[in-house]
């Protein structure tokens, strides 16, 4: 029994060290370089969707607090005049504490109520494994919006907040990577909500096959 003991101590003893090792080694060498285009290559149009406008871009206090390092925030709408914003926030690393904003979080403190919350399926256009991504409609005095957001990185686009942090620290580890993004499609009530739905996932749909060329798998 002791000399069972004895062996069990000194396999954890030699897993820690060496994965403290590798970790500390990682961390000098610092993260892998992985390839992708600037957001703002991001294609203007999607299916029926065209863009409408110019992008926008925050004042620096907002560009501070997002923290992000590459953003897009667009317009898109189609023919019939009906639009949708899409977001997306970009960090080519979460080690150093620069991390997604949550909606959860910001939105909120801009006055904005969260309501029906849900999880719902987006399958990408032409093909390609379906995906989960939040669904809530928010209001703000008169103004009410349907939301869909997930996140997304390293090949990987879930609801969750917690599993996308659980795999940012298993890939950071693993692969030496914790980039990854939070992708965001806003659509104003115009008709009724299964309308805004359709809307929405539409756009994200069309989105998602285009993505990995700006957040890499």
């Amino acid at each position: 029994m002791k000399t069972q003991k004895k062996w069990q101590f000194w396999v954890l003893f030699a897993f820690l060290v060496t994965g403290g090792a590798v970790v500390k080694g990682w961390e000098r060498v610092g993260e892998a370089h992985v390839e992708r285009q600037s957001l703002s290559n991001f294609p203007t149009q999607l299916g029926a969707w065209q863009q409408l406008g110019l992008d926008t871009r925050f004042d620096a206090a907002t560009e501070s607090v997002l923290g992000a390092d590459d953003y897009l925030s667009r317009n898109y709408s189609t023919a019939d005049g009906k639009g949708a914003n899409f977001y997306v926030g970009y960090y080519a690393s979460q080690r150093g504490g620069a991390s997604y904003h949550s909606p959860l979080n910001c939105l909120p403190g801009a006055g904005w109520t969260m309501n029906d919350p849900a999880v719902i399926q987006i399958t990408p256009a032409g093909g390609g494994a379906p995906f989960e991504a939040n669904r809530y409609i928010i209001q703000n005095g008169d103004a009410r919006q349907l939301l869909i957001y997930w996140y997304q990185g390293r090949g990987r686009m879930v609801a969750s907040e917690y599993w996308g942090k659980i795999y940012t620290v298993m890939d950071s580890v693993s692969r030496r990577r914790s980039d990854g993004a939070m992708v965001r499609v806003i659509v104003p009530f115009v008709g009724s909500e299964d309308e805004a739905l359709q809307r929405g996932t539409e756009l994200a749909a069309l989105a998602a096959p285009q993505l990995p060329g700006f957040i890499p798998n």
